[in-house]
């Protein structure tokens, strides 16, 4: 998910069944006979189902190109030593005269978002095996992605825009949220250069039944500072379960922690900014990652 302040950014290229059917028939006949269905889109994909077992992924505009890319690249290689499902690319579909970029065609994994299907209380502790197991050193060819993992100070002044709008038009920039910043720019930076997912709010959380399936959308897949995945604790989770989670991870220092608090400003933020503009759930997510960071914090 790119960092858009006007809402859900327009198609570049028109995307249908009869297109994925066409794309299927020629470059994978195989599958020619497996029924597409409609799934979604997001800012950057649309998604179609292929059968019962397989999804199509193709990206919707071209700054999503090096984003499926990437995935295509790199999630074979690192989802043999992630204890959770993630949609490794099966085919990689090649641009055609119909349709100028490539696509994926990836597993299909069971679970709605982990905002419309909270995951049970152990699956805190499923979540932190697998980011100790993500969070392992990058090589020297991970791209570097210029706004995930980076240190917050160079998001300071993106998001101070982002929050002096929602101070106006909402109540969800509360004087605790505002000092959970402050605590955030004031921890020390890190400089590792780690894995990390880089987009892990709800929505790319799948759960079925209480249990994480899946964990999707991988196009911000970068090397940097891991507490940036670890604000998925503050976005899932309420404190009891955070805490044990937290210490099932690992170490996680007084700096990490002020650094993993306020990498959830900016997800909760560009969630609810961009969702009122077009997109509830959105909205929705965003307003409930404040509301409980606002809870953990009282200044």
């Amino acid at each position: 998910m790119s960092d858009n302040r006007f809402g859900t950014p327009p198609a570049e290229v028109h995307i249908d069944n009869a297109l994925v059917r066409s794309l299927v028939h020629e470059q994978f006949p195989q599958y020619a006979s497996h029924r597409v269905q409609p799934i979604g889109s997001g800012w950057d994909n649309v998604m179609m189902r292929l059968g019962t077992d397989l999804l199509v992924r193709l990206p919707r505009r071209a700054i999503a190109v090096a984003l499926i890319e990437k995935e295509q690249r790199w999630l074979p290689e690192l989802s043999s030593r992630l204890p959770i499902d993630v949609p490794v690319p099966i085919h990689n579909g090649r641009p055609s005269t119909d349709y100028p970029w490539p696509w994926s065609i990836v597993r299909w994994l069971p679970g709605d978002g982990a905002d419309r299907s909270p995951p049970d209380a152990g699956e805190g502790r499923r979540l932190a095996s697998f980011l100790s197991c993500l969070h392992q050193p990058a090589p020297a060819g991970a791209r570097v992605n210029p706004v995930r993992g980076v240190p917050l100070a160079t998001r300071a002044d993106h998001l101070g825009e982002r929050l002096e709008r929602l101070g106006q038009t909402t109540d969800a920039v509360t004087p605790a949220v505002r000092a959970t910043w402050r605590d955030a720019l004031a921890a020390s930076p890190s400089n590792e250069r780690l894995w990390l997912h880089g987009d892990l709010h709800p929505l790319n959380v799948l759960v079925w039944q209480g249990r994480i399936t899946g964990i999707i959308d991988w196009g911000d897949l970068t090397a940097g500072d891991v507490a940036t995945d670890l604000a998925a604790f503050w976005m899932l989770f309420d404190a009891p379960i955070r805490e044990r989670a937290l210490a099932a991870y690992g170490p996680v220092d007084d700096h990490m922690r002020a650094r993993a608090m306020g990498w959830a400003i900016p997800f909760g933020a560009m969630l609810l900014d961009t969702g009122l503009v077009d997109h509830p759930r959105h909205a929705a997510v965003g307003a409930a990652i404040l509301r409980r960071l606002a809870h953990d914090n009282h200044p």
